[in-house]
């Protein structure tokens, strides 16, 4: 087709076998929109067509992605608000029939199917990703994620067993919990026989595996993309990857190593962290120097 269509907050390039949607960077553009920067969206990813009318005199142009097709979505697990949902294309209600045209093309062009893709056919968002949440420093590089704990926010269970890192190998997917809700938090989940439904039954502030969202902590704009992204590796991965070994931690700034010793301490003195478990963390910080 080769032709654009520009709506409110994103620009629509239609290709022979694909959508290029471009996301404005304005200051009134959904953070989400501007993270994302901008998305290719394959043909045989889309499952079909919507034409409706939108809110104030507008109309909503929307691509239905196939499910599976998509790690954004996929991990979204439908908790994204229509607002900022990256398949709607928002325009005046005088374009109606120039949208209801590209609609027509658009239904011409793809096979309609609901089955769910066999593999992800939309790119992830780019890595290196990081975010902070409220118990830690969430960071992915494409082959780790790793969670540094906060000293103000985390809890001691989540301070005994330590700085976290997991290889993409031993992931077997992830759980995204909006911050838009009460319990939003990103949970990790384990190859591991049985790790799942273990963790399941922990508390999110309790577990090593999850870090908790909270007012300003882990907004959508950072941790879903966070999220897709690791989503994406994991796919990639795939089961046959085997466990890989754990990676090393990078040498830690002394300073750090010396405000965490401190905090261990105020956790011993409360009562909070046993006589043995001092001696055994408190060496192991030392250990990372």
């Amino acid at each position: 087709m080769g032709d654009v269509l520009a709506g409110f907050h994103a620009v629509w390039e239609f290709e022979s076998d694909s959508v290029l949607i471009r996301f404005e960077r304005g200051i009134r553009s959904p953070k989400l929109f501007q993270a994302l920067g901008e998305r290719r969206v394959p043909l045989e990813a889309i499952a079909g067509v919507t034409l409706t009318q939108g809110r104030r005199g507008t109309v909503v142009l929307r691509v239905v992605p196939r499910p599976g097709a998509d790690p954004l979505m996929e991990a979204a697990a439908g908790q994204l608000k229509e607002a900022v949902d990256p398949y709607r294309l928002v325009l005046p209600a005088d374009r109606h029939t120039l949208a209801e045209y590209y609609a027509d093309e658009l239904r011409a062009l793809i096979t309609e199917d609901d089955t769910p893709a066999e593999r992800f056919l939309v790119a992830p968002p780019e890595t290196p990703l990081h975010f902070k949440a409220y118990d830690g420093k969430a960071s992915f590089d494409g082959r780790k994620v790793s969670f540094r704990w906060s000293w103000t926010g985390a809890s001691s269970a989540k301070w005994k067993a330590g700085d976290q890192s997991f290889p993409v190998s031993a992931l077997s997917g992830v759980e995204w919990r909006s911050p838009e809700a009460l319990d939003g938090h990103l949970r990790l989940l384990r190859r591991d026989a049985g790790a799942d439904d273990a963790a399941r039954q922990v508390q999110p502030d309790q577990d090593p595996g999850t870090v908790v969202f909270g007012l300003g902590y882990g907004p959508v704009h950072e941790s879903l993309p966070f999220a897709a992204a690791v989503l994406a590796a994991v796919r990639t991965a795939g089961p046959s990857a085997g466990l890989a070994a754990a990676i090393p931690a990078a040498r830690r700034d002394p300073a750090d190593i010396a405000e965490r010793i401190r905090h261990l301490g105020e956790l011993h003195e409360a009562g909070l962290v046993t006589d043995e478990e001092f001696s055994t963390k408190k060496a192991e910080l030392l250990a990372e120097l």
